[in-house]
């Protein structure tokens, strides 16, 4: 099975004070065919987010290095990049769910794709269910 997986699903399973139990159960029930999607941008909030929490202490250095290895090992595959009519996309979904337009890519490579997202965010969880996107932990 396919899913878009967002930061905050990401987050919650290599930080641990945000781990969830809901997350931890969803990629626990995985198997070998199933994998993820992400828009480009998703390299770049996780880069950032496994560097600041170094920065804070939540993690060490070592902890960063692992987390970044395990990331080129799991299925995940990056969209292509966006172009105009993806940023016209982006807006209009942004627009009509109250999302910012990061959040917005997720829920529209979800609705291209025509597969579920795993997502934490609250804004990004309740625009699912008005856009009738399966979420990964209703």
């Amino acid at each position: 099975m396919e899913w878009v997986l967002d930061s905050s699903a990401t987050l919650a399973l290599c930080l641990p004070d945000e781990r969830s139990d809901e997350v931890d159960a969803f990629f626990n029930g995985l198997g070998r065919k199933d994998y993820f999607w992400v828009p480009t941008l998703w390299w770049y909030e996780i880069a950032n987010a496994l560097i600041s929490a170094q920065r804070r202490k939540r993690l060490s250095e070592g902890d960063r290095n692992r987390l970044t290895q395990l990331f080129r090992m799991l299925p995940i595959e990056a969209d292509s990049s966006p172009d105009a009519e993806a940023m016209y996309r982006f807006q209009s979904i942004a627009l009509e769910h109250r999302l910012s337009a990061y959040d917005a890519a997720y829920l529209e490579l979800a609705q291209r794709r025509g597969i579920g997202l795993a997502t934490l965010d609250h804004y990004l969880r309740t625009a699912c269910v008005n856009a009738g996107v399966k979420l990964a932990f209703p």
